[in-house]
């Protein structure tokens, strides 16, 4: 049986004034005992929702989930003491130091003080923060909040861990620290449970993959798998005039084994191809001859930006947060 189990989970809100929200329309889950599944999905997808019903703070409407076999709705006392979260924001009392705020988790796991201060001194020492254990946290920058508040989610060593989008808004080192703290957790036996808008952040982390959009699970696979629905690479174009987009784009719907995309100036041309290098040297030969001119072509292997742009028609987010392209 896998670890993490969900059949059929349906929740739906209803605003006031407005209609209703399937923000769970019947999702299926299964995640396996000990490997990082990355939910993966925009604003709105229904990821934070998923994390909530599998951490019992709402019910669903509909469906069952399950954690090493027990009710996520009906046993969830039992469910509590073996996971951890960490939510989009970091829950710290700014008011107290780093090491307070940990030795304050610790105590509401009912650990006596000298076991909760030992605690909150090692994980002091495995998230690097030494050096301002003794500062307010206030003071702290993003990156280091966010290192105190997992190292609070995972205080009782529990064997789920549920990140809902750990790294949004961290600059790139503090991104690449708290991957490295997420991989020895799995190293050590952790199940991570991940929700993302950063592809590279799944493609680096995660085992398994679920692309999830409008309240369902619309692919699932690994990394390779789901990259290989786009084709094996990608053949990529850049033209000098945005006028002969659309003969470009019929030739290289005649060699791809998808159907092009292109940017919304119509400069930018992609497709995905099965013999990269025959297919390459084709288009370029017919764009020749056709008089297309080129500022650049190439071949690069398929991103999982690729396969979200294929499975939703638009692509994730930028560094922004703000959709790239629709």
């Amino acid at each position: 049986m896998n670890f993490i189990q969900a059949r059929g989970l349906v929740k739906i809100y209803t605003p006031k004034g407005s209609e209703p929200v399937h923000a769970l329309d019947g999702v299926d889950l299964d995640v396996r005992h000990g490997t990082v599944r990355a939910l993966l999905g925009p604003n709105g997808a229904g990821k934070t929702t998923m994390v909530k019903v599998l951490t019992t703070l709402i019910k669903p409407d509909a469906g069952t989930a399950t954690i090493n076999g027990i009710d996520v709705v009906r046993r969830g006392h039992d469910i509590r003491p073996i996971i951890g979260v960490s939510g989009q924001y970091a829950a710290v009392d700014e008011n107290l130091t780093g090491l307070e705020n940990l030795d304050m988790v610790g105590r509401l796991y009912h650990l006596g003080a000298r076991a909760s201060r030992r605690r909150a001194r090692e994980l002091i020492e495995l998230f690097d923060l030494t050096e301002a254990q003794n500062r307010p946290v206030k003071g702290f920058s993003g990156g280091m909040r966010r290192r105190i508040d997992l190292a609070g989610a995972i205080f009782s060593r529990p064997q789920v861990l549920f990140l809902d989008e750990p790294t949004t808004g961290l600059d790139p080192r503090s991104r690449l620290s708290m991957w490295d703290v997420i991989t020895s957790l799995v190293g050590e036996g952790t199940t991570v449970f991940l929700t993302t808008q950063y592809l590279e952040e799944a493609d680096r982390l995660a085992d398994d993959i679920s692309v999830i959009d409008g309240g369902k699970v619309i692919a699932e696979g690994t990394a390779d798998e789901l990259k290989a629905q786009v084709g094996g690479q990608q053949i990529e174009l850049t033209l000098v005039d945005d006028a002969q987009s659309e003969t470009a784009r019929a030739v290289l719907e005649r060699f791809g084994s998808a159907r092009p995309n292109a940017s919304a100036d119509g400069r930018n041309l992609s497709v995905g191809v099965n013999d990269g290098p025959l297919a390459l040297e084709r288009v370029l030969g017919e764009l020749n001859r056709g008089g297309v001119r080129l500022h650049d072509a190439g071949m690069r292997r398929p991103t999982l930006d690729d396969v979200f742009l294929k499975l939703t028609g638009h692509l994730a987010i930028d560094e922004n947060g703000e959709e790239a392209a629709s």
